[in-house]
């Protein structure tokens, strides 16, 4: 069961600043991103990033042309299907993008990132950025992370013991749901995104909901002009339902049934990142198919690395943390799924035993 990180204490007395033990702590990150500088991991790939983008945005069109050529068949849906494949390859793209590991100038990154996010996929860049930003800072974090959020689904048990409605009604089975579920995340995502339009931190927003709208009208306009409408709805749920349980076999590894966060508990930089996160191992048909994430814990100890150079770091953070004694966890891609709804359906067990004691 998910249990909360022992954070090191770190008070400061006053005028005196920080403990000797908070000093050590706080220059553990230093040590090692010393190490990942000399090594050149932080340099840039403008070669590998070039060919990528251009085989994202070949598959992405030659996606379109299948769906205008195979014509009124049950094939259309094969290629709705390879269509959420390369949505979720977007959709990293994009990712990548708002980690500046593409561009050095934080303009380029959003021109393109809301090329790729907004127009391609039709998902906010703008509110993508602003909730992925907080999940970095705080990852696992029951209060401040986004993503363990109470919502649909709950996190913790002290979620389940408050959870009303439609997430009680869920968090009762929700490990057996949520494949299921993530065959709607594809349309989640289209909603959060123009319902984020009217947040206060919303930036450009008239652009955002612009780009939105473009995407919106061109996708379905082009969808029901090219089929009858029957397949064209069936197209649309096929698309959207392989986006939506690829990305979610991308993302929910990564931390579910890690160590959660909670309250006041602030461990440094090094240790929150870690600790929260799950590395999965693979060759390099992983590392394609989830985007480099499998390398989670290099990735938020260093988001601005480029993708190429995470499994070259892993094996420097990987001994460094041994050095310093920081556990650091790393499975395979089924075994990480399984500690993941593993951790759902121990979280849904206050649910389950209050119904029981009803």
């Amino acid at each position: 069961m998910t249990t909360a990180i022992d954070a090191p204490q770190s008070r400061t007395a006053p005028g005196h600043g920080r403990t000797p033990d908070a000093r050590r702590q706080g220059s553990d990150f230093s040590r090692l991103s010393a190490r990942i500088s000399a090594a050149g991991l932080m340099n840039r790939r403008p070669l590998y990033y070039a060919v990528r983008l251009t085989l994202v945005g070949l598959a992405f069109a030659a996606g379109w042309v299948a769906l205008f050529t195979v014509g009124t068949s049950w094939w259309q849906l094969a290629v709705a299907a390879y269509l959420g494949v390369v949505y979720g390859q977007l959709a990293l793209v994009a990712h990548d993008l708002a980690h500046r590991q593409v561009f050095r100038g934080r303009r380029a990154g959003e021109v393109f990132g809301r090329a790729v996010g907004n127009l391609c996929i039709g998902m906010s860049y703008g509110w993508w950025m602003n909730k992925h930003t907080r999940h970095h800072a705080n990852p696992n974090h029951e209060d401040l992370d986004p993503d363990v959020a109470p919502d649909i689904l709950v996190w913790s048990r002290e979620q389940a013991a408050e959870a009303r409605g439609l997430p009680r009604f869920i968090g009762r089975h929700q490990a057996a749901l949520f494949f299921p579920l993530l065959t709607l995340e594809g349309f989640n995502l289209h909603v959060s995104s123009f319902r984020a339009l009217g947040r206060p931190h919303m930036k450009r927003r008239w652009l955002e909901g612009g780009l939105l709208l473009v995407h919106t009208a061109a996708y379905l306009g082009a969808l029901f002009w090219a089929l009858p409408v029957g397949t064209a709805f069936a197209v649309l749920f096929v698309h959207h339902a392989v986006f939506g349980v690829y990305l979610g076999s991308i993302f929910a590894p990564n931390h579910k049934g890690m160590p959660t966060l909670k309250g006041d508990e602030r461990p440094d930089f090094l240790r929150r990142q870690v600790l929260t996160s799950r590395n999965v191992r693979g060759g390099l048909l992983t590392d394609l198919a989830l985007g480099g994430l499998n390398y989670q814990i290099e990735h938020h100890l260093f988001p601005s690395m480029p993708t190429p150079h995470l499994r070259k770091a892993r094996p420097l953070v990987r001994d460094y943390c041994a050095e310093i004694g920081v556990p650091y966890h790393e499975t395979g891609l089924i075994t990480s799924w399984r500690e993941a709804l593993t951790h759902l359906r121990e979280v849904g067990a206050p649910i389950r035993e209050g119904s029981r004691s009803a």
